[in-house]
């Protein structure tokens, strides 16, 4: 009786083991979040929408300088912002490289995170009080070639980060931002055939009118 009993000891005692170096390996938790929507939904209720080119990086975080302004203030010529770490809801920093240019809408950070600082680790972090984050539970970044905008921009499918369109000039995105004019002339411009551009009214004068 009392070896079967020393058996199941250290048969629980092996179980309990196996248990904690699974839990020790575990990887992180994923990231979950719900998609609140394309660029023209969520940019709103974003702190700072702005045209930025990537100037570099380190670990999760990346220095972009600021070369327009559509919607918030921000006085400094260059932001840092902070991307994936951990289970952080946030696109990965290798996604833009430097020299890119992009358009963000960004939520400045404004309070310390718990454990979301390590010294050993000072560039993989939440991120400091006064930079941005960047979300990946929508349509956050548009990617910007010129003066015209690509990305999920209006009424695209959820987590599609490249659907086709036409390319959306930067002016009439920033005219979407002052309130000039309403979603259904970007998702019209993002509609527009190529073939028929020159048929169509130029859309910078079209801007000249609504202002």
């Amino acid at each position: 009786m009392a070896s079967w009993q020393h058996i199941a000891i250290n048969l629980s005692c092996v179980a309990l083991g196996l248990l904690a170096t699974l839990a020790h390996s575990a990887p992180e938790e994923e990231c979950s979040c719900l998609w609140q929507g394309s660029f023209a939904e969520v940019m709103a209720e974003t702190d700072l929408v702005a045209a930025v080119t990537v100037l570099g990086g380190k670990g999760n975080s990346l220095d972009v300088s600021v070369d327009r302004i559509l919607r918030g203030r921000e006085f400094n010529e260059e932001v840092r912002l902070w991307l994936k770490a951990r289970n952080y809801c946030r696109p990965d920093a290798e996604e833009f490289p430097p020299g890119s240019r992009w358009v963000l809408a960004l939520f400045r950070i404004v309070e310390e995170v718990p454990d979301g600082f390590n010294a050993n680790t000072p560039n993989i972090s939440y991120g400091r009080i006064g930079d941005y984050r960047l979300s990946s539970c929508g349509g956050y970044w548009l990617q910007l070639h010129g003066d015209r905008v690509t990305g999920n921009l209006v009424n695209a499918p959820r987590w599609e980060r490249s659907p086709k369109m036409t390319p959306v000039l930067l002016d009439l995105l920033a005219a979407y931002a002052r309130g000039d004019v309403d979603s259904d002339v970007l998702l019209e411009a993002s509609r527009e055939d190529p073939a028929l551009r020159e048929l169509m009214l130029d859309t910078k004068e079209f801007l000249r009118q609504v202002r």
